[in-house]
Parts: structure tokens; C-alpha cells; sequence
């Protein structure tokens, strides 16, 4: 049987998992002195060895005042992303400051943030297992955990535990329900993806130009991807919603995309898959004793997957309200609540927005792919409006008379009359999202008007 130890020193904050957002958090406590200890299961070596999309918008760099990636851990610079409709004959360029990304080695990525965290102060306890978190008096008071190589179980004690696990989110799930603090996320919610690095024969065309091919054969509720990486190399995947009876989306990506000529006698670099909860973040991110960052707390792009930027932001805006708590000596969730507005108010409202948008897009689909083909054929939709939805404004469509009568000779003025609808409900949401409650007391109606609009928009 395991010993069982515990560690002498009690820490103020444990972080739980050092992807982007851990580190994040772990950091920006520890620049203010106080006592963290950041854990992952991984070695340290391996930290920044994650399955992904491998790009992130540049502008979270300037808000977060990061270096921007360079040398080896840049791999392109991106300018924006082409959109394909289901027949491939509508090509949507997008192209604009919030679109501006990097494709970086994830894993070169991953070892700056875990430097930069150490360096701060942080303690790291590498190759250990989070099992789960220990309550008392109903705060969450530390973590058990296994040491990976030895088995031995670890008791940490501290003040706060930050949930930074990932999907797996093994804090928040076993958190008890009068915490306030939503254990579970829909399958309608998450995607499966899968996704290789492969080297071509040649280089791709357009290197400035991420590829996103919406087809709800290829990739029901979500969408293949064709990113440029350095040299000849792509990352290339496909996504899908986790509904009853979702393909697998290696088989899609064979099947319907590595059968493409551009493939010929390519070679697999590396692949792997993931689950990736492409939705709104959780309605509350704070209970007792406790913050949930990252993709524990969905804080993920509903319409193109990306977790980094928001992941980053999360963790920065929950190690600031940490900071305050711990001055306070209150870390209740009262205490820690203001994490929540601040981020449903900056980055949660556009999620919430673009939530219902991927809704709209999913419903579309269902009714066949042709649907989204005069959306954009057609404009409907125009691409300028698309990247402004992208960047947090409302929805806007783009119905004349002429459009009416061409609908009209499709028999597709229901069409028309969903799209008016999304736009409504998406303007309404990001409307609550932007009047987030200051304080506990609101919540209850707060989500209960959430989560009407959500269903009306289809989720």
C-alpha cells in the first residue's frame, strides 16, 4: 500500500495543472509574494505538450503585455482565415486587427509560461496526479494527490485551490453542489477532435490564411481545419459535436479531407486527439475556496475551438482577484466573485454571443448544408459582418428586397426568419453577459435569463 505524507510547508495558492491558464495564474500570484505551488501530471520537460489547434491571436499578447512568440516557438505568423462554404464555392477571407494570431510550437510555448512561473516564485510539483480537493468546513482547504513514479499520496493544505485541469476539470467535478458551481458540461456542448501534423510534398499556397471548411457531413457541429505551420508542415484536423451518434473524426478526417490530392505522399508528423467545450464559460467560476480557469471553466472561441488566449486571460484575471482576496483575508466565494464579472464582461460576453452564433450554425446544418450555402452565397451574411461578430459585435444581416425574392424562389423565407431571430437572441445574451451580477445575491435570476435565451437560441 502507498504511504501516505504530507507536505510540511502550507501554501497560500495551489494551482492545479500548468497549461496556459495554470500558469497564468500560478505567475500572477507569485508576483505579488504570496505562496504558490503549481502541480502537473507531466514532467516538467514535457509541459506545453498538448494536442491543438497551435494558434492564438496576438492581440492577447498585447493585452496580457506577453512577448510575442519568436525563434523556434513562432512557426507562422497568421493574418486571418478563409471560411468555405459546405460546396466550397463561397470563400470568406477574413482579415483585421482581432485576427491577427501566431501558429507557435505549443510545446516550446508551454516551457516559456512554466519558466516564466517558476521564475516568479512558484514551487512546481511535477509528475503528480490532482485526485481531488478536500473540504472543510466547506471551503475547499487543498488537494490529495499521488505521486506518479513513487505512488505515495500528497496532502496539500492552502487557502485557495485554482482549477486549472484542464477538460478533465477534476476539482470542479467533485465539488459539492452547494458550492454553486456547475460539475458538469452538456456532450452537446464539447467537440471530439482529431487532428496530424503533416508534412507536404510542397508548401501550401496561402501560408498567411488559417482554412476553416464549414460541412456538416464532413464535421456535424463543427468544422475541418487546414493550418499553415513552418515549412511545408499543416496542422489538419476535424471536429465534431459529441451528439448521439457523432462519427469519429479521425475516420472523417481520412475520409473526407486526407483524400484530397494536396495530401498525396504527405507524412504524419505527430497526431492526437482531444475534447475541447466549445461553449459560453461556466455560468460561476468561484465557490468557497476555489477558482475554475481554462477549459475547466470553458473559457474556449465557440466557433473556432481556440482555448489559449481566453485560457491566459482567465488565469491572469483570476490570479488579480486572488490578490485582493487574500489582502481582504476573505476568500469566500463572495471574496472571489469579482473574477467573474471581469471576465463574462470582457472576453465571457463575446463568448456567450458567439455561442448563439454556433448554435445558429449547427441548427442550419441540420437542415442541410445547402442552408449555409446561400447564407453566404448570397450574402446574407456578409464576411465584413462575420469578422465583426468574431470580434464581439452583434450579429448583422444583410436582407434587401432582392434577398427576399430570392429566398422566396427557394422557399426559404423560414430561413431568413431564423437568422433575424439568432441576431436578436445574440444581442440579448451578450446584453446579460455585459451585466454580469456584482455579487452572489443576483446570480440565481442572473443565470435563470442565461439560460432561457440559450434555449431559445436552440442549446
Amino acid at each position: 500500500m502507498a504511504s501516505e505524507r504530507q507536505l510540511l510547508k502550507k501554501f497560500d495558492v495551489v494551482v492545479v495543472g500548468a497549461g496556459t491558464a495554470g500558469c497564468m495564474a500560478a505567475k500572477t500570484v507569485a508576483d505579488a509574494g504570496l505562496e504558490v505551488c503549481l502541480i502537473d501530471r507531466k514532467t516538467g520537460e514535457n509541459v506545453g505538450e498538448k494536442v491543438c489547434g497551435d494558434a492564438v491571436g496576438k492581440h492577447h499578447f498585447d493585452s496580457l503585455g506577453l512577448d510575442y512568440p519568436s525563434g523556434e516557438e513562432l512557426e507562422r505568423t497568421i493574418l486571418g482565415a478563409k471560411i468555405y462554404s459546405p460546396n466550397t464555392e463561397t470563400i470568406f477571407h477574413i482579415k483585421g486587427e482581432g485576427l491577427s494570431a501566431f501558429s507557435i510550437n505549443r510545446h516550446l510555448f508551454g516551457q516559456r509560461l512554466l519558466r516564466n512561473t517558476i521564475d516568479a516564485g512558484s514551487a512546481f510539483l511535477e509528475a503528480t496526479q490532482v485526485l481531488e480537493p478536500i473540504i472543510e468546513n466547506g471551503f475547499v482547504a487543498g488537494v490529495l494527490a499521488r505521486d506518479m513514479e513513487t505512488g505515495s499520496k500528497i496532502t496539500l493544505h492552502c487557502q485557495v485551490v485554482v482549477d486549472a485541469s484542464g477538460f478533465s476539470a477534476v476539482i470542479r467535478k467533485r465539488l459539492p453542489p452547494k458550492m454553486g458551481v456547475d460539475t458538469e458540461v452538456d456532450n452537446r456542448d464539447v467537440e471530439i477532435c482529431y487532428r496530424e501534423i503533416r508534412e507536404l510534398k510542397e508548401q501550401i499556397a496561402d501560408t498567411d490564411f488559417c482554412e476553416i471548411y464549414l460541412n456538416q457531413t464532413v464535421s456535424p457541429g463543427g468544422y475541418a481545419w487546414l493550418f499553415p505551420k513552418s515549412g511545408n508542415n499543416v496542422n489538419v484536423g476535424v471536429g465534431v459535436v459529441m451528439r448521439e451518434g457523432f462519427p469519429k473524426p479521425k475516420n472523417q478526417l481520412y475520409n473526407h479531407v486526407l483524400s484530397r490530392p494536396l495530401f498525396d505522399d504527405s507524412k504524419i508528423v505527430s497526431s492526437g486527439a482531444w475534447y475541447d467545450p466549445a461553449r459560453r464559460p461556466i455560468d460561476c467560476m468561484t465557490g468557497d475556496g476555489v477558482v475554475i480557469v481554462g477549459d475547466a471553466a470553458c473559457q474556449v472561441n465557440p466557433i473556432h475551438g481556440g482555448g489559449i488566449g481566453p485560457s491566459m486571460m482567465g488565469g491572469a484575471l483570476a490570479g488579480k482577484t486572488i490578490i485582493e482576496a487574500m489582502e481582504r483575508g476573505d476568500v469566500s466565494r463572495d471574496g472571489l466573485w469579482q473574477y467573474n464579472p471581469r471576465y463574462m464582461k470582457s472576453y465571457g460576453a463575446k463568448q456567450a454571443g458567439l455561442d448563439v452564433f454556433r448554435l445558429l450554425l449547427q441548427k442550419l446544418g441540420d437542415e442541410g448544408d445547402e442552408n449555409i450555402d446561400y447564407v453566404m452565397k448570397y450574402k446574407v451574411v456578409t464576411q465584413e459582418d462575420v469578422l465583426k461578430t468574431s470580434m464581439g459585435e452583434d450579429l448583422r444581416l444583410n436582407i434587401t428586397e432582392t434577398t427576399r425574392r430570392v429566398f422566396r424562389g427557394l422557399r426559404k423565407l423560414s430561413l431568413l426568419r431564423e437568422l433575424r431571430h439568432a441576431a436578436s437572441v445574440l444581442k440579448r445574451v451578450k446584453v446579460l453577459y455585459r451585466n454580469y451580477p456584482t455579487s452572489p445575491k443576483d446570480f440565481d435570476d442572473w443565470r435563470r435569463k442565461t439560460r432561457d435565451l440559450i434555449k431559445e437560441a436552440g442549446g
